[in-house]
C-alpha cells in the first residue's frame, strides 16, 4: 500500500508487516525517515535533527540557514559534490568537466502492478504490487532521476531501481549509478557479507560496523565466487529467531559494490549497485541510463523470517520456470565420471544405470563439440563432434530417450577457444586491446557480448543444436573472470561501457533462449557459484552452487547460499569419493542427504558402485521424489550454525501448512565423548501432534520445539540421519 500526503510531502509505503517512509522538504530534498516495523501513516519527519555541524556546508537555497546540511540529513538517493560527503548514489560528468549533482524533487507517480526494466531482469507480477516513481531533477543540467519502487505488500518486500535521463543539450557521462541508497539514523548494527573463492563460495561474514566505510563487491565481470551481491545489516544481537535485519539483494550479475559507511555523527549509508570502478556511460541528451533493480526485506524477529520472504519471493516473483510449483527432474551427469574421454556407448550406459535407478535426466557436459578433446580448444565451434558422437544429437538423443530418460546438454557461449574456427575467422570478437597480448584463463578467452554481430552468430548456433534434437535441459557454464576488457565496437570514450553492455547482452541472449524454448530448463553456471546472484535466477531457475560437491564442504557453502536464495535454485548433486576437491570419502547416504537440500542429481560413473551402493542411490531418489514438494516449496529452517561448529550440522523444511517437516542432520569428524544431541525444531505447530518416519509414539508439537528432540549418537566419521514428521489426524 502506498501512501502520499500532500501536506507534509511524505510517502509512505507498508507490506503487511513493515513500513517505509520518505519526505520531500521545502528545499525539494528526498530525504529518508524510516523503514522499519510497521508503524502508521503518520509524519515521521520529527526524527531529523537539524544541528549546526562544523565543515557540513549548507547547500543552495537554504540561505543562512546553518542547521540545513545535506551532510547531516538522511538522503534518499544521495548527490555528489554539492555538500554530502558521505558514499555518493550518483556522479555525472557534466560537460565542463565538473562532478556535481543536486537533486531536488519534481514530481511523482503512484500506478498499480510492477514497473519494468527495459533488458534487466526484475520481479514481476501485476497483481498484489504497486509501483510509485518519483521524479527528481538537477535545475541547473537537467540530469534527471526517476526513482522507482515496488512494493509487494504480500511478500514484505520492496524493490528499487533508477533511470538516470541526460534532459541538457549536451553530452554528460554518468561515472556512478547506484540502484539502492538506504540511511539508518544509528550506527550499532552488523554487516553480514557471504565471501569465499571458487570451491569455498558465500561464506558468512559477521562484523560490527566500524567507523568509515566497510565493503564487497567484485570486478571480474560478474558477481563472483568471491563476494556475493547479497548483504544484510542486523541489529547485533540479532539471532534466527529474535532481532531487526534488514536483507538487501542486487538483481545483477556483472560488476557490483555494496558498500555500508558509518558516519562521523553514528549513523549508517548502504549504498548498492553497478561497480563505479571501469565505469563510465555517456549520456548524449535525451538518452537514459537504467540501473538493475535491488530488492529489500525488513524482518523485526530475526534472520530466518528474512530468509522466507526472500525465498518465498524469489520462487514466486522473480523465477520464470515452466516448473515453478513443480518437482524437477532427478538428473545424472556425466562430468565426473569421463570429463572429456567418452563415447556415445559410455554415455549410454550411464544414462541406462540412472534410468534404472529412478534418475530421469541424463546432461552430457562438457567435450562433446569441435576438437574439444582437452580444455586448450573447440570453444565457440558448437558443432557435435562426430568422431565422438557418429551421427550427431540426431543418433544419440532417441538412445536416451528409449531409456525414459531427458536429455540436457552443457554449453559455455561467451567463451572462445584461439584453437578454434570461430577465433581464426574472427579474433576481433574476443574482448581485448589492439596491440596487446591477452590473458589467458582456462586457454580460453571471451566473446564480446556487447556486440550484436556476436551474439547473434552464437544464438545461431546454439539454437542448430536445441533444433537437432529435443533437448529438454542445459547448463550455460562460464569459467573464467573477465579481463582485457576492450571491445572494437566502442571508441575510446566510451571503453568504460563494456563490462556493463556485456552484461546485457548475456541477458539478452538468456532472454531469447526462454522466449523462444519456452519449456527448456536452463541452470545457470560459472566455475560452479561464480554467478549465483538473482539477475541470475530471472533467467536460469536453478544455478550450480559450487564446483565442490564434497558434502561436508556443501554445509556451509550451500547455508551461506540460503540466507537469500530458495533451495529450489540451489543445483547440488551427490558425486563419487574420494571427492576430487577435498580427496574426502563422506558416505553415500552423507552425500544424498546433503544434496537433497538443492535440486538433486548424481555426477559419477554408476557402473562403479556396488550393488548395496545402488540400493542406496535408489532409495535416494525414491526419497527425493516423495519429499521434493516440502523440500523445494517449505520453509527452510537453519537448526545449527556450520560457521561456527562442525561438530553436527542441522537444518528443517517445513510445509506451509505445518503439517509436514524433514529433519536433516550430518555430523562431522569422529571425536571421543561427542556431546548428547538434542535439537529444537522450527516452524511446526505447537497445537498440532506429529508421528516421525510413520513409528508408534506421537509426539506433542510444543514439545517439539521447546523441550526439543533427542538424536542417539552415531559413530563414525560424516554420518548422516533424516526424520520426516507429519502431522496426526485428530
Amino acid at each position: 500500500m502506498m501512501i502520499y500526503d500532500s501536506k507534509s510531502g511524505t510517502f509512505t509505503l507498508h507490506t503487511r508487516r513493515t513500513t517505509y517512509q520518505m519526505q520531500a522538504d521545502g528545499h525539494g530534498v528526498l530525504l529518508h525517515l524510516y523503514y522499519g516495523p510497521r508503524v502508521g501513516d503518520g509524519d515521521l519527519s520529527y526524527l531529523l535533527q537539524y544541528t549546526d555541524r562544523g565543515f557540513s556546508p549548507n547547500p543552495s537555497g537554504s540561505g543562512a540557514d546553518r542547521i540545513y546540511s545535506l551532510d547531516t540529513l538522511p538522503q534518499e538517493y544521495s548527490t555528489c559534490g554539492v555538500g554530502d560527503y558521505r558514499l555518493a548514489s550518483a556522479e555525472v560528468e557534466q560537460p565542463d568537466g565538473s562532478l556535481l549533482l543536486d537533486l531536488r524533487y519534481a514530481s511523482h507517480e503512484i500506478r498499480p502492478g510492477k514497473y519494468a526494466l527495459e533488458g534487466l531482469p526484475a520481479f514481476f507480477g501485476r497483481e498484489g504490487w504497486e509501483t510509485l516513481s518519483i521524479l527528481l531533477r538537477d535545475p541547473c543540467s537537467g540530469i534527471e532521476a526517476e526513482l522507482l519502487y515496488g512494493v509487494c505488500e504480500e511478500d514484505d518486500l520492496i524493490t528499487r531501481a533508477v533511470r538516470l535521463t541526460n534532459r541538457g543539450d549536451r553530452p554528460a557521462a554518468l561515472c556512478r549509478a547506484m540502484s539502492l541508497c538506504l540511511d539508518f539514523n544509528r550506527a550499532d548494527l552488523d554487516l553480514v557479507t557471504f565471501d569465499g573463492g571458487h570451491v569455498k563460495e558465500r561464506n558468512l561474514n559477521r562484523a560490527a560496523l566500524r567507523p568509515g566505510v566497510q565493503s564487497v563487491g567484485s570486478l571480474r565481470g560478474t558477481s563472483s565466487h568471491q563476494h556475493n551481491p547479497f548483504v544484510i545489516l542486523c541489529e547485533q544481537d540479532a539471532g534466527e529467531d529474535h532481532g531487526l535485519c534488514y536483507g538487501a539483494a542486487l538483481l545483477y550479475s556483472g560488476n557490483f559494490l555494496a558498500a555500508a559507511e558509518r558516519s562521523q555523527f553514528d549513523d549508517t549509508r548502504l549504498v548498492m549497485g553497478i561497480h563505479p570502478h571501469h565505469f563510465r556511460w555517456t549520456l548524449a541528451p535525451g538518452e537514459c541510463f537504467t540501473a538493475p533493480e535491488a530488492a529489500l526485506v525488513c524482518s523485526p524477529d530475526g534472520l530466518t523470517p528474512m530468509t522466507h520472504r526472500f525465498h518465498r519471493a524469489i520462487r514466486q516473483r522473480l523465477i520464470r520456470d515452466p516448473y515453478q510449483g513443480k518437482r524437477r527432474p532427478v538428473l545424472i551427469n556425466n562430468w565426473e565420471a569421463t570429463e572429456f574421454r567418452f563415447d556415445a556407448d559410455k554415455l549410454v550406459s550411464i544414462a541406462r544405470e540412472g534410468a534404472e535407478l529412478g534418475m530421469e535426466l541424463f546432461v552430457m557436459d562438457d567435450g562433446w563439440f569441435g576438437t574439444r578433446d582437452d580444455d586448450c580448444g573447440g570453444l565457440g565451434d558448437w558443432d557435435v563432434n562426430e568422431k565422438k558422437l557418429p551421427g550427431g544429437l540426431e543418433a544419440l538423443v532417441p538412445r536416451i530417450q528409449a531409456l525414459g530418460m531427458g536429455f540436457g546438454l552443457w554449453i559455455e557461449p561467451e567463451m572462445v577457444s584461439e584453437r578454434s574456427e570461430l577465433y581464426r575467422a574472427h579474433p576481433d570478437w574476443a574482448l581485448g586491446a589492439p596491440g596487446r597480448p591477452q590473458a589467458q584463463g582456462r586457454s580460453q578467452l571471451v566473446l564480446d557480448f556487447s556486440r550484436q554481430e556476436v551474439r547473434d552468430h552464437v544464438y545461431a548456433a546454439i539454437c542448430r543444436v536445441l533444433d537437432s534434437a529435443d533437448v529438454s535441459y542445459i547448463k550455460w557454464d562460464m569459467n573464467r573472470s573477465l579481463s582485457d576488457v576492450w571491445s572494437a565496437a566502442l571508441p575510446a570514450g566510451r571503453q568504460g561501457e563494456v563490462y556493463h553492455r556485456y552484461m546485457l547482452g548475456v541477458y539478452d541472449l538468456l532472454e531469447r533462449l526462454h522466449r523462444d524454448y519456452p519449456g527448456l530448463l536452463t541452470e545457470g553456471c560459472s566455475g560452479g557459484g561464480g554467478r549465483f546472484d538473482a539477475g541470475m535466477l530471472y533467467y536460469t531457475p536453478q544455478i550450480w552452487c559450487s564446483d565442490n560437491t564434497d558434502a561436508i564442504d556443501r554445509l556451509r557453502i550451500q547455508c551461506g547460499t540460503a540466507f537469500c536464495y530458495p533451495v529450489s535454485a540451489i543445483g547440488a548433486h551427490v558425486s563419487a569419493v574420494p571427492n576430487g576437491q577435498t580427496r574426502r570419502a563422506a558416505p553415500m547416504e552423507t552425500r544424498g542427504v546433503v544434496a537433497m537440500c538443492g535440486t538433486f542429481g548424481y555426477e559419477m560413473d554408476l557402473g562403479r558402485c556396488t550393488a548395496e551402493e545402488k540400493e542406496t542411490v535408489r532409495a535416494q531418489v525414491r526419497t527425493f521424489k516423495d519429499r521434493a514438494a516440502l523440500i523445494s516449496q517449505g520453509d527452510y529452517y537453519r537448526l545449527t550454525d556450520p560457521f561456527r561448529d562442525l561438530t553436527y550440522t542441522a537444518w528443517q523444511h517445513v510445509s506451509r501448512d505445518r503439517r509436514e517437516a524433514l529433519v536433516s542432520l550430518v555430523t562431522g569428524s569422529a571425536r571421543a565423548a561427542l556431546p548428547f544431541i538434542v535439537l529444537r525444531l522450527k516452524g511446526l505447530d505447537p497445537a498440532l501432534r506429529y508421528r516421525i518416519d510413520g513409528g508408534e509414539r506421537i509426539y506433542d508439537g510444543a514439545a517439539l520445539l521447546h523441550a526439543g528432540l533427542s538424536f542417539p549418537l552415531i559413530a563414525g566419521d560424516y554420518q548422516a540421519r533424516q526424520l520426516y514428521l507429519r502431522a496426526v489426524e485428530a
